[in-house]
């Protein structure tokens, strides 16, 4: 049986507890280390795999290597390194070779595959060429080999290969105007998925079809549908037709770069992404659900003695839009008890975003909703609201989230901080390092849905 270790994420936690309400933020604060520690891709490929002499177990799947030829690894994500750490210490020398691509900053190394690192949410050259390596490893296959495929969260920027009608430049064009129009994944996904040949399912089509393929994947995705988080290595669902519509709904196809205007209003049906991959070999397993660090905040409160509520973990729209929501809840359970009676936590999830027009500030959906949320603080009291990325990068930014209560409106004011106009112009990450309200993580190593917890006494 593992022994579990907590590990302390929060790296300015003195910082965080240094001002304001103290005692609730060290209580939010508490439940976000451990929602991250049971959210931990490296533990839970520690309990999923097992290595006996020759004999592979992977769940409910049992392999003999001695009929096996290679042991592959590939994988690309924000979540991935600790996935093949954990298998590198279980499998060893039977690991022929890998390729894993991670975020510049990504610490530590890997002793049997080739770690790359690359740029997100933009994609970059050392991407592409590591993405590459990937495509060369997959057509190398053979029937009796073994390929673990970690592909996590942040892949699509990690591992960009655009189809030989578009250059990189403009697939970094495109990511751009997905990523600030306030499309969720799914509509986002979608077009990246038909500019590539890498996504879509496009990787395992290139992996001999008598090869095992094991899918180890975290998701970051509401309702963790399989072709949007490990999507290189699984049938695609999506067409042609929803990426289209997708670009029509935001209104992007006159900001579009007229290779990929080109390339999307002519495609046919026989430059579809794989939507069978019936005749290869696959094995899935969410290691690490969406929901999980929801679930284990929720787990944790109740230890703390607060009663919870999980609102939902499937928010999605505008981010400010949600912070105002989260206080006008906590107005009512402080004013009318319910839907809930304090000392409670409520607990939300999924992935917010940010529309993006003119001139706008650095910052990120989390961090919006916690400014938003403490612009609507006044007349309560003994409340602390987060808003949180659980990969420790909220945004393009090196915050995981902030914190707030009904003391910030307040240190706003005396720190000359206009919270309105701030949030306007979604200049976020340098109110919250004013206030020394931003959280600071660094890689948590997993890659789930955002958390967001109002604490109430």
């Amino acid at each position: 049986m593992m022994m579990e270790v907590i590990v302390n994420y929060i790296k300015n936690k003195n910082q965080l507890l240094s001002h304001g309400n103290v005692e609730l933020r060290k209580a939010a604060i508490d439940i976000l280390n451990d929602a991250l520690t049971k959210a931990d891709p490296y533990l839970e490929v520690k309990r999923l795999v097992d290595l006996k002499g020759d004999i592979l177990r992977v769940g409910d799947l049992t392999y003999d290597l001695k009929e096996y030829k290679c042991i592959y690894i590939l994988g690309a994500g924000k979540a991935t390194f600790p996935i093949a750490k954990a298998l590198e210490e279980i499998l060893g020398d039977k690991i022929a070779d890998g390729v894993i691509i991670c975020k510049y900053g990504q610490e530590g190394c890997l002793n049997h595959s080739r770690l790359y690192l690359a740029n997100h949410p933009i994609p970059d050259e050392a991407g592409l060429a590591a993405a590459r390596e990937a495509m060369a490893l997959a057509k190398k296959t053979e029937a009796k080999d073994i390929v673990f495929a970690c592909i996590t969260g942040g892949s699509s920027a990690l591992m960009p290969m655009p189809v030989p009608e578009i250059c990189l430049e403009d697939k970094k064009v495109v990511n751009k105007l997905l990523l600030t129009c306030g499309a969720n994944i799914i509509e986002i996904n979608a077009v990246r998925k038909h500019l590539s040949q890498i996504k879509g399912g496009w990787l395992a089509k290139n992996i001999h079809p008598q090869a095992q393929i094991i899918n180890l994947t975290v998701s970051d995705v509401i309702g963790d549908p399989l072709d949007y988080i490990t999507c290189p290595t699984v049938p695609d669902t999506s067409t042609f037709d929803d990426a289209r519509s997708a670009l029509t709904k935001y209104g992007l196809w006159e900001k579009l770069p007229v290779p990929v205007i080109n390339y999307l209003k002519n495609a046919t049906s026989e430059m579809e992404t794989p939507k069978n991959l019936s005749d290869h070999k696959l094995h899935n397993f969410i290691i690490v659900a969406g929901d999980a660090a929801c679930v284990a905040a929720e787990k944790k409160a109740k230890e703390m003695g607060f009663n919870t509520m999980i609102l939902s973990t499937m928010f999605e729209g505008e981010s400010k839009e949600l912070g105002r929501a989260f206080t006008a809840i906590a107005k009512e359970i402080i004013l009318n008890k319910r839907p809930i009676i304090s000392p409670c936590v409520l607990i939300g999830g999924g992935e917010t975003t940010i529309t993006l027009t003119g001139k706008y500030g650095l910052g990120g959906p989390n961090q919006e909703f916690a400014l938003s949320a403490a612009l609507h603080f006044n007349g309560i009291k003994n409340t602390v609201i987060v808003g949180f990325d659980t990969d420790g990068t909220d945004g393009p930014t090196k915050i995981a989230g902030a914190i707030v209560d009904s003391f910030s409106l307040e240190r706003a004011k005396k720190l000359n901080i206009s919270l309105v106009e701030e949030l306007n112009w979604h200049n976020t990450v340098e109110v919250f390092e004013k206030m020394e309200d931003a959280i600071f993580t660094g890689s948590t190593g997993t890659n789930v849905n955002d958390l967001k917890l109002v604490v109430i006494k």
